[in-house]
């Protein structure tokens, strides 16, 4: 999903992930000095991946500007920026709080294959953990969420999204109902006048 969450998968490339990643590879929170290679990553990630309009770095500088990221984090090998993660914060309509919405993500299509997205997926939850939170939902394909412990959920909906691709991982036993919504910034597609800006146009 580019400009809306309707329309793509957001963790695509991470679903290509497999095998043994580099013991070199260091996974840490995003610093400034990284913005731009955070762009470039993301850029040649879904270069080629047909259900992508190639708007993610938008979507990620617009959640950096509205400070919507609670967790971004990057792979990092040989000095190198590799991979990054995105997580930011869902609405549900029952009220259920504290639930998070992971992607975009992507690793460097050279580096795909090597456990890279797995890691950063981990870590990525586990922060989420730290920081209290409740759940996490994801769009993507099933059979690779599953090995994190995301399922399809009974109750919760994301409007436009088949519900076999989107799924959902509670991290204390709560239930929430209704329809998720993921952040506003998720339908920047770069048209908003400058970088970063709030987007402010529909789905």
């Amino acid at each position: 999903m580019t400009g809306s969450l309707g329309s793509k998968e957001w963790i695509g490339h991470q679903e290509r992930d497999s095998g043994t990643m580099d013991p070199s590879t260091i996974i840490r929170n995003e610093t400034n000095a990284d913005m731009d290679a955070i762009t470039e990553v993301t850029i040649a990630a879904f270069k080629t991946l047909e259900i992508s309009n190639n708007t993610e770095q938008f979507v990620i500088m617009a959640l950096r500007a509205a400070k919507a990221l609670a967790v971004s984090q990057v792979a990092e090998l040989d000095g190198r920026v590799i991979g990054h993660l995105a997580l930011s914060p869902v609405t549900i309509s029952d009220g259920t709080p504290n639930w998070y919405g992971l992607g975009p993500a992507s690793v460097l299509p050279a580096n795909h294959r090597q456990g890279i997205g797995t890691a950063l997926i981990q870590e990525g939850l586990s922060r989420l953990k730290d920081l209290g939170a409740a759940g996490c939902c994801v769009v993507g394909h099933p059979d690779y969420y599953r090995k994190f412990g995301f399922e399809n959920p009974p109750r919760l909906v994301l409007e436009g999204v088949p519900a076999e691709v989107f799924l959902a991982l509670s991290f204390d036993d709560s239930d929430p109902e209704g329809t998720a919504a993921f952040h506003e910034a998720f339908k920047a597609d770069g048209q908003q006048g400058a970088e970063g800006d709030a987007p402010n146009r529909g789905p």
